[in-house]
């Protein structure tokens, strides 16, 4: 199969990752109704000889992106071009892109919603005509240059689809969000990783690191590493609930998953806003974090485990988020301390 590594990078912990990750729908574990649907549609494609329809995949960050289109790409027998929307800064760095697809290729583009709006525009015509128009040279010698592209499929990926213009979201004839995985799903991936690693680890032992792992794959594998550098240091090389319990609160992630940046996010609404309501800006100045990565990293999990809730006027701590920090909830005005 022609399936490449993203920018084929030579750095061990990029190496690493591609090991892990599964390159079959069979391996994949979890988004069981967005795997059925893809599955569907790369079977129809196939036996119509026809590129698949593009294809954008929503979600919060480590769920899987990446890994449906290398998945993709070897279903569908195609080479799989990858790049990000920041790379691609003119026009041309695009063309280059797509005229050096062949029939059929899947080109990758991660955080599609940061696409400059100029290369956006040029992205309409290819996606939907299969061509491009190119302006050479300036001025009164300024001429239109139309160039054609194999059908090839564009695939997305984006942790924040509401971004997306209308018209390049409507250009997608796939459209699938992934969500937060369960403990369970999660267990079996951990299971899977400590095969993949050679690393000795039983139920109870892979169910606490899952349990732990935010809901998110990246952050389980990340987790089952570091748990294996402490008990290969600390232990004798097997992985039980014990040792786990011991590994991740040195890594200071406690029982629910929480790490340190959760916590001061919580504690920042709690006890420097009075329970909020706060704006994420406010909020990004006094833990010292970017207001992007707060919204597209932490804050969904945050919403999700029920300790934000996010309203016209900002963020509201609930009283799960006061009972996590130890502190007395006494209801009334959005949570706060009265």
């Amino acid at each position: 199969m022609g399936d490449r590594p993203i920018d084929t990078l030579n750095r061990p912990d990029v190496v690493l990752e591609q090991t892990l990750r599964p390159g079959l729908f069979a391996d994949f574990t979890g988004q069981a109704k967005v795997k059925e649907r893809l599955e569907i549609a790369v079977t129809a494609a196939c036996q119509r000889s026809e590129a698949l329809d593009h294809v954008l995949l929503s979600g919060p960050p480590g769920l899987g992106k990446t890994t449906i289109a290398n998945i993709l790409a070897r279903a569908m027998g195609t080479n799989l071009k990858a790049t990000s929307g920041p790379t691609i800064e003119k026009a041309s760095d695009l063309a280059g892109l797509l005229t050096n697809l062949a029939a059929g290729d899947i080109l990758f583009i991660d955080e599609i919603h940061r696409l400059q709006k100029t290369v956006e525009e040029y992205l309409y015509s290819a996606m939907e005509d299969f061509r491009i128009d190119i302006i050479i040279d300036q001025g009164p010698n300024a001429r239109s240059v139309q160039l054609t592209i194999p059908r090839f499929t564009l695939v997305g990926a984006t942790t924040r689809s509401g971004l997306l213009s209308a018209p390049l979201l409507t250009r997608f004839g796939i459209r699938e969000r992934l969500d937060y995985y369960k403990a369970e799903q999660l267990q079996t991936i951990v299971t899977r990783s400590a095969g993949l690693l050679k690393v000795a680890i039983d139920d109870a032992g892979s169910m606490e690191i899952a349990r732990r792992s935010r809901g998110t794959p990246r952050i389980a594998n990340n987790l089952l590493r570091r748990v294996r550098d402490y008990a290969q240091v600390r232990g004798d090389g097997r992985i039980d609930a014990a040792l786990a319990d011991r590994a991740l609160a040195m890594l200071e992630i406690d029982q629910h998953g929480l790490d340190e940046m959760d916590k001061r996010i919580l504690e920042t609404v709690v006890v420097k806003f009075g329970g909020g309501p706060v704006g994420v800006n406010s909020m990004a100045v006094s833990v010292g974090e970017e207001a992007d990565t707060i919204e597209e990293v932490y804050e969904p999990y945050l919403i999700m485990e029920g300790y934000l809730n996010r309203t016209s006027q900002g963020r509201v701590a609930t009283e799960l988020a006061y009972r996590r920090l130890g502190i007395q909830y006494l209801g009334g005005n959005g949570g706060r301390l009265l």
